[in-house]
């Protein structure tokens, strides 16, 4: 099994869904979700409020009341009141705004 799929599959799901918040990377908006269940690279999470003319491309998923834990999130697929999410890296996003601009 590659490397990658290996670790997509060490995935934990919790027994009772985590508390956290997603967050604008502007800062403009603020929802409560709660983590469902998370790998080194995505997470599955439940929203109970609207998400409808939020921008989801990119987002802060917020893991702390103080929000000292957080990781940069990406929308890949809606499902219900369900999100799924892949983890940003900072290396992965430099490498593409590198290529964007040659």
């Amino acid at each position: 099994m590659p490397k990658e799929e290996e670790r997509e599959s060490q995935r934990v799901a919790f027994e009772r869904p985590l508390p956290a918040q997603m967050m604008a990377i502007d800062g403009t908006w603020r929802r409560p979700c709660y983590v469902k269940d998370v790998s080194e690279n995505s997470a599955t999470l439940r929203v109970e409020s609207s998400i409808e003319g939020l921008t989801l491309a990119e987002f802060f998923l917020v893991l702390s009341s103080v929000g000292l834990a957080y990781r940069r999130c990406q929308l890949d697929r809606v499902n219900g009141d369900e999100l799924e999410v892949s983890f940003l890296r900072q290396k992965a996003r430099k490498q593409a705004a590198r290529q964007s601009s040659d």
